[in-house]
């Protein structure tokens, strides 16, 4: 694979020729039956789990509350006009029942409406037409911004000088994830930084020659038209975070599992939302994981003589030199710290125009993106050859089926999968780390924040990053000489296959720093370091800097600072 630093990426042939044999387009064939499995299956579940007399009006009581809760608290434009309506209907219907015995069938034909308008919220509505429309323009559009922002003038929009292969880099294990995909289903699970990451993986998947994935995309983004068209085409399905009940959380797990058993590939942010502090998830959502966990015991179950797909994790990490919402994410992050409370999930790209806007500020950047692929494993952490074989730590092949496997056959053990999900989860994070690409805007951010740290050792975080900016500053050869210091630890960690490094971070030393301090925050209007003329290193924002220095947390690296 061509590296970040050394030329345009490549691009790969189509593991299938047509459409017409991707598993998302046999989806979106059967839509509506589809949807419907997943009711039935939905209410099953949920019904077995509530047998008692008491516990499915609890159940019941519980969504109407949280979902009058939501409509009243924090409405959005998408959700649909008849919203308070419906759960007002619920309302009234739940209090009829109140006086009345043998009501079980009312409360389970309310459940079943409950559930058909999660799960046809929730269901994608792919069309190969409109995706091969959205693939185009999203090369055509990008790719003119790229050149005109590139070259500085606006005639270059004309100009076919850069795409996105240039400034879009790929590195890891691309050609293993191709092989894969065409023996079993893939289930990509990307680290979270960006509103951009939803359209910027869909454009991975397409140069690497895949078929189309679906994905979850949170509610909130189709508020904008343009991006709603765009992951509507793309394949996703809706994700609304501020259902936190049993039911929606039951209908989006089955319909996820439903999905990965009729052979869609999935791609979906294991971390849940763009991380708001920086760091690379370290605690994972382990609803959608074990959907994936369900996923392969179904398929186990249900193909008895082996000829089931196997599904196959593959762990990706997405790599920015900047965020454009980082400023937001880490006063969210600040503020809720420590503590688990509701808050409204921030709306500053809530407009087609505010979306524009913020892509061509970021093209306006030549900052570099670089996409790692992980090495594949399946659903227990175990990592696979090129044929899909499972490899365990001995490198020995195994069969996965026979995780789930009691007295000879395959059994339904939600404590046993949930311990799988919950080791699953960690390994992922483990892999995160080693595949994470350190560039030299992370590094510089890093050990910036870290020489300050050191010297207000007394305070608290809060309080150090209330300092006034005007007392912060550091010398360029003491900045330097840390640098070095820091800079060789993550060579070390690279030899050990513990990180990733880009390419230009090997280059001399001045260069590298130069390169990391031009690129650290460039959007922003208030700048996390700059190097003055007086060759001293000053920040304008310390609490940008802390999250771009959060990139470089868990590697240990504070104590060579």
């Amino acid at each position: 694979m061509k590296s970040q630093d050394s030329g345009r990426q490549k691009s790969y042939k189509p593991i299938l020729e047509g459409t017409k044999d991707w598993p998302v387009v046999q989806l979106s064939k059967n839509r509506k039956q589809f949807v419907e499995t997943v009711i039935e299956e939905t209410f099953d579940k949920i019904c077995k789990d509530n047998v008692r007399r008491n516990n499915l009006r609890e159940e019941l009581e519980t969504t109407l509350y949280l979902e009058k809760l939501r409509i009243k608290k924090n409405p959005w434009l998408v959700d649909p006009p008849d919203d308070y309506s419906f759960w007002n209907t619920v309302r009234q219907e739940l209090v009829e029942l109140v006086s009345k015995s043998g009501s079980r069938e009312k409360e389970e034909e309310i459940l079943k409406r409950i559930i058909s308008r999660y799960a046809n919220e929730i269901a994608g509505n792919f069309k190969k037409s409109r995706y091969k429309l959205a693939r185009e323009i999203i090369k055509f559009g990008f790719s003119k911004l790229l050149n005109a922002t590139r070259v500085k003038r606006f005639n270059a929009l004309f100009s076919n000088e850069y795409s996105l292969n240039d400034k879009i880099q790929i590195t890891g294990k691309a050609k293993q994830l191709r092989k894969l995909a065409r023996i079993g289903t893939v289930v990509m699970v990307p680290t979270h930084f960006s509103n951009l990451d939803s359209i910027l993986i869909g454009w991975i998947i397409h140069v690497l020659g895949l078929p189309a994935f679906i994905y979850g995309a949170g509610l909130n983004l189709f508020n904008i038209k343009i991006l709603a068209y765009f992951m509507n085409s793309l394949g996703a399905y809706k994700v609304d975070r501020r259902k936190k009940n049993p039911i929606y959380l039951e209908t989006l797990k089955t319909y996820s599992s439903a999905a990965m058993q009729e052979g869609a590939h999935t791609l979906f942010f294991p971390g849940g939302t763009r991380s708001r502090s920086g760091k690379i998830e370290t605690s994972l959502k382990m609803g959608l994981l074990g959907s994936a966990m369900e996923a392969q015991r179904t398929i186990f179950m249900n193909h008895p003589n082996h000829d089931g797909k196997k599904l196959f994790i593959v762990p990706v990490t997405i790599n920015y030199n900047f965020v454009l919402e980082a400023p937001t994410l880490i006063k969210e992050y600040l503020s809720i710290k420590g503590q688990e409370r509701y808050y409204v999930e921030n709306d500053e790209y809530s407009t087609s125009y505010k979306m524009l806007k913020f892509l061509l500020k970021f093209f306006t950047k030549g900052s570099d993106i670089s996409v790692s692929i992980g090495r594949a494993m399946d659903l227990l952490g175990n990592y696979v050859d090129p044929k899909g074989n499972s490899i365990d730590a001995k490198g020995r092949v195994i069969d996965t089926r026979d995780y789930f496997m009691s007295d000879g056959k395959i059994t339904v053990d939600l404590q046993r999968e949930k311990e799988y999900t919950r080791r699953l989860s960690d390994i992922i994070v483990k892999e995160y780390r080693k595949i994470n690409r350190v560039f030299a805007s992370h590094l510089v951010a890093f050990t910036a924040f870290n020489i300050w740290r050191k010297e207000y050792l007394k305070l608290d975080l809060y309080d150090f990053l209330r300092l006034p900016e005007e007392e912060l500053m550091i010398s360029y050869d003491t900045f330097k000489s840390e640098f070095e210091k820091v800079r060789k630890v993550i060579f070390k960690l690279n030899k050990k296959k513990q990180v990733n490094v880009a390419l230009h971070l090997k280059g001399e030393l001045d260069d590298v720093i130069k390169t990391g301090l031009e690129n650290v925050g460039m959007y922003h209007s208030k700048r996390p370091l700059l190097l003055t003329k007086d060759k001293l290193i000053i920040t304008q924002d310390l609490n940008t800097l802390y999250y771009y220095h959060n990139r470089m947390a868990g590697y240990e690296l504070e104590k060579k600072v």
